[in-house]
């Protein structure tokens, strides 16, 4: 189907700030250019409490948000990670997304702003998001969550990130996993290296982009066979938690999305997936503009709420 309207308008409104691609801007460039309004996502909803705790990981303190939804729990849980090429955004981007899917899912939701490249490469920002794993997992008491059903989530980098530390959970055997919830995760550089990759260009997120910000979160070759740098290249997917993963169709991340939506299906894994037709990467964020960024939070609460009743 066609590009939707306010996806379009959306693209249009962007074009207008005449802003360079990404690749071009640089990490600071970008950084400042993203520093968009709270209501970018769509409004602040009341009925949940923030706060902003701070936690010590591997190689720094790191601040989070921690989102409670009115009510006496105990709670369900998920441990987020935003997206952003691993280089760009922050936590408090995410306050109306979040806010709701605490809301709908009767979750705890902790997320992390975890270090960002290139000034802090792989393997530092998914130790990051593991470590925020593992601090929710040892504060279930206090946070009044149920161990038992704790997921992680992210999108974009946030998914690629997530995926990580879903394997690393799996492999680690410490930390049993209620589910992942993946939002156009970019899982693979190899899904944006062909010279004919769909959507390459025009849809917001553009393939130089992308694979200027590979470059700015692996080390080298090397990391592109870790498969918590690059969930593609892992050895076998099998036994992972139940998954709720979306694409978007003009997403240059789209191949990627549904290439391991069928990964974890053919491993055996419980998955979810739906490609969300006439969208553009990033729609999750855009709820403003795009009435589907605020629809999409009721898919992804519906699943998740399905999954923590089986």
């Amino acid at each position: 189907m066609p590009i939707n309207p306010q996806a379009q308008a959306f693209l249009d409104l962007d074009a207008r700030l005449g802003l360079p691609d990404i690749s071009e801007q640089g990490a600071y460039m970008a950084r400042a250019n993203g520093h968009s309004k709270r209501d970018l996502s769509g409004p602040i909803e009341s009925g949940v409490t923030i706060e902003n705790p701070y936690f010590t990981g591997p190689t720094a303190d790191l601040p989070l948000h921690v989102y409670t939804p009115d009510g006496p729990g105990p709670f369900r849980a998920m441990v987020y990670f935003h997206g952003g090429g691993w280089v760009v955004n922050y936590i408090t981007k995410y306050d109306a997304q979040l806010i709701s899917l605490a809301k709908k899912t009767n979750s705890v939701i902790v997320s992390v702003n975890y270090q960002k490249s290139p000034e802090h490469k792989f393997p530092i920002p998914f130790d990051d998001c593991y470590a925020a794993l593992e601090w929710t997992v040892v504060n279930a008491q206090v946070l009044n969550i149920d161990p038992t059903k704790i997921g992680v989530g992210g999108d974009s980098a946030g998914g690629n990130l997530a995926s990580g530390v879903a394997l690393a959970a799996r492999d680690r055997g410490d930390i049993s996993l209620a589910y992942q919830l993946l939002i156009y995760p970019c899982n693979g550089p190899e899904y944006v290296l062909n010279a004919s990759v769909p959507n390459a260009d025009g849809y917001g997120l553009t393939q130089r982009g992308m694979l200027w910000l590979w470059e700015q979160y692996l080390n080298g070759d090397a990391d592109r066979n870790h498969p918590y740098a690059v969930p593609h290249s892992a050895s076998s997917y099998a036994g992972l938690a139940p998954t709720v993963i979306i694409t978007a169709e003009f997403d240059v991340l789209r191949e990627d999305g549904l290439a391991y939506a069928n990964k974890l299906a053919e491993a055996g894994n419980y998955v979810v997936h739906r490609d969300y037709a006439g969208m553009i990467h990033g729609f999750f964020n855009f709820g403003k503009y795009i009435d589907e960024g605020i629809a999409v939070r009721d898919f992804f609460a519906d699943e998740i709420n399905r999954i923590l009743s089986m």
